[in-house]
């Protein structure tokens, strides 16, 4: 019944629009921290919407019954990183303050939601391993970018603890890439469109 859902052309466009607006709520989300971003790493700040546009764009294609691998792979591989990271740092958040507010519930929600739909479609996807180092490439360069030039999103109580955050960042792309490659390339699934 899931596969169903999953592929029916109804539910596909809901999420699509789910998706689209999800985007642009998260670019608007991250308006602040742009307005003081120098140019030059003004793509790598907003992780999370740009890793929802990339299942966005995939959603939009997968409508029409065409694939784009390169985007599948970003998708997979950053919707699940930054999905389960938004979800550990407003834990981390809840931890330290000893409360969160209803946006970071929200954030939860959303986040953990964004990991799991990324993670749901893998049966359809088309990857294959160069796709997978591609989006290993943009995704630890968006680390470094991230956590060495300090480009990171803005948790003000947690200024304290960037270097662990950081260090966890880092091995969250590793197990992202690793599930990625699992659920895509090493299973190589021939999924047939029927919608």
């Amino acid at each position: 019944m899931l596969k169903q859902l999953l592929i029916d052309r109804g539910f596909l466009i809901l999420l699509f629009i789910v998706n689209l607006f999800g985007t642009i709520y998260g670019y608007i989300w991250y308006e602040g921290q742009l307005a003081i971003t120098p140019a030059k790493y003004l793509i790598f700040v907003p992780d999370s919407p740009t890793a929802s546009l990339f299942f966005t764009i995939f959603l939009l294609f997968f409508i029409f019954k065409k694939n784009v691998p390169y985007i599948e792979a970003l998708a997979i591989v950053t919707l699940f990183k930054y999905g389960i990271w938004a979800v550990v740092m407003n834990l981390l958040t809840l931890t330290v303050n000893g409360y969160l507010s209803p946006a970071g519930y929200m954030l939860i929600a959303s986040h953990g939601a964004m990991a799991i739909q990324g993670l749901l479609y893998a049966p359809y996807y088309k990857i294959k391993l160069r796709h997978i180092v591609v989006a290993g490439i943009w995704t630890l360069h968006n680390d470094v970018i991230d956590y060495v030039f300090e480009m990171m999103p803005i948790y003000s109580s947690l200024t304290t603890y960037m270097n662990q955050i950081g260090y966890f960042t880092f091995w969250l792309s590793i197990a992202s890439l690793a599930i990625a490659y699992f659920l895509t390339v090493r299973k190589n699934s021939q999924v047939h469109y029927n919608f």
